[in-house]
């Protein structure tokens, strides 16, 4: 499942959009967005999620359960 940004949560630090892989983060409206059709979960590239790994804030990037598994 691609993971989703909880945008109450979003500091729009701009971390997550650098460390992606797939380049499925950017900025819309003030706070990080990411896009599900490029989201992988960073597999085949890292262990964990880079938005997850990077994110100052936890629980702010989280897997969006609404969608089917890359």
């Amino acid at each position: 499942m691609p993971f989703k940004i909880i945008a109450s949560q979003c500091t729009s630090c701009s971390a997550c959009e650098q460390e992606c892989p797939n380049v499925a983060i950017s900025e819309k409206g003030g706070t990080s967005v990411i896009d599900p059709k490029k989201c992988t979960e960073c597999i085949g590239h890292f262990e964990e999620p880079q938005c997850v790994a990077v994110c100052p804030v936890d629980n702010t990037c989280v897997i969006d359960t609404s969608l089917p598994r890359y």
